[in-house]
């Protein structure tokens, strides 16, 4: 749900017109996202960004010059409020690891169905960390394997879930199995409403300030 008093300013940056123009089309189809502009490479995409000043950058990491992970200090330096999601082919846990290291609020594929891609951009606004189903797996296999580098996981208190609820436990592990917050009501049998709140709490006791971050901590746990 768009939290904002108006439609959620999107910047559109990827190398290929077709792609653009094709999500454009898409996303101009629900009145929550409003297409303000869009950009083939990184340099044109800083421009854009703080001409723009949109609520969300949809990037894909493949554009010609700087790649997309690498333009991300420039983007949040030009626009600071947006939300900048990966939109992306490349399913490489590294490229993932990356973004999230950059300032990326999300990282999604470009084989996200239309409803889900807009349920994306709406969460990224609510101040969500928003990661393809497909990608939380990978996200977990390089923290094991320490494939993403300490510094994208916060350190944790020796036994992090003491601290929670059975209830909030739940909710953990619908974050780590990549749910979304209606999802998990819906599996649940609690209100959207109620999780989120809930969510909120998770994230404070485990001292993260994501929820990609909470989900590494319940796979390193052995909660799911």
């Amino acid at each position: 749900m768009n939290t904002l008093p108006h439609p959620i300013r999107t910047l559109l940056v990827d190398d290929h017109t077709l792609f653009r123009r094709g999500l454009s089309a898409l996303l101009s189809r629900d009145p929550a996202v409003l297409v303000v502009g869009d950009a083939a490479d990184a340099g044109e995409a800083q421009r854009r960004a703080q001409e723009l000043q949109p609520d969300v950058i949809l990037l894909d990491n493949h554009l010609p010059g700087v790649n997309g992970v690498d333009a991300l200090p420039a983007l949040r330096e030009a626009a600071p409020q947006a939300r900048i999601l990966m939109l992306t082919v490349s399913e490489n846990e590294n490229d993932l690891a990356a973004a999230l290291r950059g300032g990326a609020s999300g990282y999604l594929l470009k084989t996200t169905e239309g409803e889900a891609l807009i349920a994306a951009i709406q969460r990224a606004v609510q101040g969500e960390s928003v990661i393809a189903p497909e990608m939380t797996s990978k996200l977990v296999a390089a923290y094991r394997g320490a494939a993403a580098g300490p510094e994208l996981v916060p350190s944790a208190p020796a036994s992090p879930l003491d601290a929670l609820s059975p209830r909030e436990r739940e909710i953990l592990r619908g974050i780590a199995q990549g749910s979304s917050n209606k999802e998990i009501g819906r599996a649940l049998g609690i209100a959207e409403t109620t999780v989120k709140i809930h969510v909120q709490h998770v994230l404070r006791k485990l001292d993260v300030s994501s929820r990609v971050h909470a989900a590494v901590i319940a796979s390193e746990k052995g909660l799911i």
